[in-house]
């Protein structure tokens, strides 16, 4: 199943004047970088976030939220959020916010 490119497409939305970002197809997937660092994704219908483990582990109490796992082993750090957990713009805006804080930190630590 290939990716959605909605999510894709409402992704780049987003993103589309932030400094520092580029994408790449890894995964069966696609994968956003913020200063060299993978922040966000789309997989199948999913939206993955890498969030860091504290605040993964908040968001896993979420509905419409998983652990990423697509080898049978989950990522620490990371999530995946089905398409009702980020209906509307603003909200899918949240989680990529959140998302990059954590990856920002990567680059200033």
């Amino acid at each position: 199943m290939p990716y959605n490119t909605e999510i894709d497409d409402r992704i780049r939305q987003i993103i589309s004047d932030w400094n520092h970002t580029h994408h790449k197809k890894m995964f069966g997937g696609i994968c956003y970088f913020l200063h060299g660092n993978i922040f966000c994704g789309v997989w199948h219908d999913f939206l993955i976030l890498r969030l860091g483990e504290a605040r993964a582990k908040e968001a896993l109490e979420l509905p419409h939220v998983k652990p990423f796992d697509i080898t049978g082993r989950s990522m620490k750090g990371w999530i995946m959020v089905a398409e009702e957990g980020f209906k509307e713009q603003q909200s899918l805006s949240v989680w990529l916010e959140q998302a990059s804080e954590f990856a920002v930190g990567l680059t200033s630590g």
